[in-house]
């Protein structure tokens, strides 16, 4: 397909890949490097950029897995959990402890998990954004701080950066209310902070990289396609868990063993060989651009220009954002259109115009422009454009009867 046949995708995940990249993959899958043989056909071992332009202490260990954030969710709890037992042998279960963070789908469904893992541990719901909405059952905003209330020594606290359902994302300002409190956990210490970051890996720099135990991504979003899961782990996280098993901890399996991975160089198994290629190129692209830098840059203005329009749209009844303001994220933004049928056209009418997945998640509803890398700004504008367009072509029921009362 040419590329000027191509429509524009904004859907929430599998995400857009930069054309150049979709074109050199496909080079790679018929003859790769000129070896008369396809990538997906040899063992490959790409040389990854993540830590180069993530900045990621020697720490840190870099893994390649699979399994995709709900492999994660078990994961962490196991092995965190596993760290727990080693470094407190005698601690009973009950007095064990996680801490989450709910402020969305996505670790809501890591609590559940959680929950089925913990075998007597204590989960701590440390805070719940639900509580703050006005049903009180919506993931409108980012608890501002003094809604937090975390344990004095857990086995690890989790925190998801970017909710893609509904579109609430922490602050990397940490002077803003709607950051991660960083401040009200204990200082000096190793930090079991465990942090999901699938949808917004490589958007933008991460705050505290070091501070962190674990951080998780699926490459879907930013960094290539589905299969290939990216973890940052603290060293003193990567732990015996046959070890700890004996001291009365949930046995861990192979797969989902961070020592494992570590040991055998991210390949125990066959990896996920074509999802490591792709997101290769797509960090060699990174930084040809400029790396962390350029997409923090372009991601800023991106979504800038999307909830300005949202506004408008607000102010003319014809909009009604999800988030409330400061807690909006830069890579899903997540609206209604109000009227009887609208929502119908909006989306019609961006069909028409080669804009793709832009229905909202079936939980939620509405719509949802996801604003990954690979969306140029220029496809931003094409976007903001015919929202600007359907603003002005569409009188909400508010202001035709302001209009008939006067």
């Amino acid at each position: 397909m040419e590329a000027e046949s191509r429509v524009i995708n904004f859907g929430a995940g599998p995400s857009a890949l930069p054309d150049p990249v979709l074109e050199e993959a496909a080079k790679g899958l018929l003859n790769f490097n000129n070896t008369g043989i396809g990538i997906a056909e040899i063992s490959h071992r790409s040389k990854m950029l993540i830590r180069d332009q993530l900045r990621v202490p020697p720490t840190h260990s870099i893994l390649f897995l699979q399994g995709g954030g709900t492999a994660q969710f078990s994961a962490v709890v196991l092995n965190m959990l596993a760290r727990h037992r080693l470094l407190y042998p005698d601690l009973p279960d009950e007095e064990r402890v996680m801490d989450y963070v709910l402020t969305g789908s996505w670790s809501k469904a890591a609590v559940q998990e959680a929950a089925r893992l913990a075998n007597g541990t204590t989960v701590n719901i440390a805070a719940d954004a639900r509580t703050l909405s006005p049903d009180g059952k919506s993931f409108d905003r980012v608890p501002p701080h003094d809604a937090y209330k975390f344990s004095e020594n857990p086995a690890l606290i989790y925190y998801c950066e970017n909710e893609t359902v509904s579109g609430v994302e922490f602050s990397h300002n940490e002077k803003d209310p709607e950051s991660f409190p960083f401040e009200l956990l204990p200082q000096n210490t190793l930090l079991p902070l465990v942090a999901d970051y699938s949808s917004s890996f490589m958007s933008r720099p991460i705050p505290r990289l070091a501070d962190h135990a674990i951080i998780y991504a699926g490459a879907q979003k930013n960094l290539g396609p589905a299969g290939l899961t990216i973890v940052i782990v603290r060293q003193d996280c990567i732990v015996d868990v046959d070890a700890a098993a004996k001291l009365g901890a949930i046995p861990v399996p192979i797969g989902l063993s961070y020592k494992i991975y570590a040991e055998k160089q991210n390949m125990p198994n066959t990896p996920p060989v074509f999802a490591i290629y792709v997101t290769g190129l797509v960090l060699k692209r990174n930084a040809e651009l400029g790396g962390l830098a350029y997409y923090e840059a372009a991601n800023k203005r991106k979504q800038e220009k999307l909830y300005e329009v949202l506004r408008e749209g607000e102010q003319k009844g014809v909009l009604r954002p999800f988030v409330r303001p400061g807690s909006g994220s830069w890579m899903n933004v997540v609206f209604e259109v109000l009227g009887e049928g609208a929502e119908a056209r909006f989306l019609t009418g961006a069909e028409a115009n080669g804009m793709k997945g832009l229905k909202g998640h079936r939980s939620v509803g509405g719509i949802r422009v996801s604003l990954y890398n690979a969306v140029t700004e220029e496809q931003v504008d094409k976007v903001v454009a015919y929202i600007r367009k359907f603003i002005a072509e569409t009188q909400s029921p508010l202001i035709s009867e302001t209009v008939q009362d006067e």
